[in-house]
């Protein structure tokens, strides 16, 4: 079995736990779920606040954000990977491609978000596992869902090892999904 047959069989698999039967069958929920008719709720008009000003307690919202507010956890994963694999940033910039000026940003600017582009082209670069890259993605707030054509080839390439960008776009344009530039 090659490795689109392989591909094939696994979008499908996942397709299936989400309710969904097939390729076609995804895009018709996607189609269907992102336009709204005259008579959607989507063109309802609730003007009424969810919560009055009584029953929110912005002091404890500002606590629990405080308290809860991770800064730079994707930075400090990225970099400890990095070190782990004992590779230096170029060597993790220069293998997809990547600026090094933005490499550099990534570093140094605190605040700066990454696109989740740029995270799965590191992720690929620093050759993750499946578990690794889920939680570099996560610590930027994005993820890999498994009911989205692309989000489930991305996640196929790092289950089997398929690191080149090359070999990862070959398999995004099967599907017609959006591929790397470089």
């Amino acid at each position: 079995m090659d490795i689109k047959d392989k591909l094939n069989i696994y979008i499908n698999e996942n397709l299936k736990k989400q309710g969904m039967f097939s390729f076609k069958k995804a895009r018709y929920e996607f189609e269907r779920t992102c336009s709204c008719s005259g008579d959607s709720l989507c063109d309802l008009k609730d003007e009424s606040p969810a919560f009055s000003k009584e029953e929110l307690n912005f002091g404890d919202i500002s606590h629990y954000i405080n308290k809860n507010k991770n800064d730079n956890r994707f930075q400090k994963l990225l970099f400890d990977f990095i070190d782990k694999k004992e590779l230096k940033d170029s060597d993790v910039y220069n293998k997809v491609h990547i600026d090094r000026r933005l490499f550099s940003k990534i570093r140094s600017d605190k605040d700066y978000h990454p696109s989740k582009e740029t995270i799965i082209l590191l992720g690929l670069s620093l050759e993750l596992k499946e578990d690794e890259i889920e939680d570099l993605l996560e610590s930027a707030s994005y993820s890999l869902p498994k009911n989205n054509i692309y989000d489930l080839i991305i996640r196929f390439c790092f289950i089997e090892g398929i690191y080149k960008i090359k070999d990862v776009n070959n398999l995004l344009d099967l599907y017609n999904c959006k591929c790397f530039t470089y």
